[in-house]
């Protein structure tokens, strides 16, 4: 099967198996603040990643590109919605486009659209640097997204089987290029342990994408004769990898990424120590469902409703909301403590000493 009807058949699978909510940011709980003392006006959502200044703490996450004109389109409209809403946009993994010159326009379109919007290069953890730097000039990139799905790929009849030496790699590419790395997961989440491997080679930042969102690894047993069930529900929640990668010692920015579909999951990812949130899947439904003005009206939606949460909280700025008072709950609080991870610094904790 071409590389292009993988990614085609990846976004109808993608849309048909939704997404399984189950990211463990139902276990948080704000403490309300009855006296939050400040109003709308005061609230500041930029964020930095990596270095950037970014307008927005949310971005478009990576998600298709190489699959032709019908992810062309896709990508397009992704990339008006970044421009229109002063979001960041990350793209699908560009390894179609390296391959396949015919491709590349499937993601230089974001580019054209958006000239001056901060837009993210993304290839697998088996990428050599040279395909780094062509992935890169192709959309003159602002950063790197580096995605590591090992389950996936176990999972794909074609997939790779041996992963062998890929934070090599990725040291190698971080001492390269000029430019942030980010690492992402692909729906089953990080560990701590990996997140201080990372920071170790100089990785500006992790995405967790934790387990919860799209299912890949269903994704990929649907185009498998014979099912490899056991990966089906594989991986670490998103809320126990935002927490994992928080307290992994290293001083990188962390991203949130898996299943986040409201301004409450935003707000929480936040509070619980991301700098950054990414949502493909909520948008990708809403713009194949609904249409472009529909996806950038929910954006403007979202924006303002993670406004009216800071000021309910009492939280001026993105840092503010890091450390705004709350309580981890359920699956979540136990994974934590059997990690060896004190919630009650969330539940103690104070927006101002």
């Amino acid at each position: 099967m071409s590389r292009a009807k993988r990614k085609w058949d990846h976004i109808q699978l993608a849309l048909a198996a939704g997404q399984a909510g189950l990211t463990g940011l139902e276990d948080i709980a704000f403490i309300h603040q009855s006296l939050p003392d400040i109003g709308i006006q005061h609230i500041l959502l930029n964020t930095k990643i990596g270095g950037l200044d970014l307008g927005s703490p949310i971005f478009i996450n990576a998600m298709t590109g190489g699959g032709g004109e019908k992810t062309m389109l896709i990508n397009q409209e992704l990339s008006i919605t970044a421009r229109e809403t002063g979001m960041a946009m990350a793209v699908g993994s560009q390894m179609s486009a390296i391959k396949d010159k015919t491709e590349e326009k499937t993601y230089r379109i974001i580019r054209e659209e958006n000239p001056r919007g901060v837009v993210i290069a993304n290839l697998g953890g088996e990428a050599a640097p040279d395909e780094v730097k062509m992935a890169v000039e192709m959309l003159e990139a602002d950063a790197l997204q580096i995605h590591l799905n090992v389950i996936q790929e176990l999972v794909m009849p074609e997939g790779d089987r041996d992963f062998t030496g890929t934070l090599k790699r990725i040291e190698k590419i971080v001492k390269e290029i000029d430019l942030p790395v980010i690492v992402k997961e692909v729906g089953f989440g990080m560990n701590k342990e990996t997140a201080a491997q990372l920071a170790s080679v100089g990785v500006q930042a992790v995405d967790v994408g934790g387990y919860g969102g799209t299912n890949f690894a269903r994704i990929e047993n649907n185009r498998r004769d014979r099912l490899l069930n056991v990966f089906n529900e594989w991986g670490i929640p998103t809320a126990v990898s935002i927490v994992e990668a928080k307290m992994s010692g290293g001083k990188m920015n962390i991203i949130s990424s898996g299943g986040i579909q409201t301004s409450l999951d935003i707000a929480k990812s936040l509070a619980l120590g991301a700098d950054m949130v990414g949502i493909a899947g909520h948008f990708l439904k809403i713009l194949i469902k609904e249409g472009l003005e529909a996806l950038i009206s929910e954006v403007r939606i979202i924006h303002e409703e993670l406004t009216f949460i800071m000021t309910a909280l009492g939280a001026k700025t993105i840092h503010e909301l890091q450390r705004t008072p709350l309580i981890i709950q359920g699956q979540t609080h136990h994974w934590l403590t059997e990690r060896n991870i004190d919630t009650k610094q969330y539940s103690q904790r104070r927006i101002y000493d």
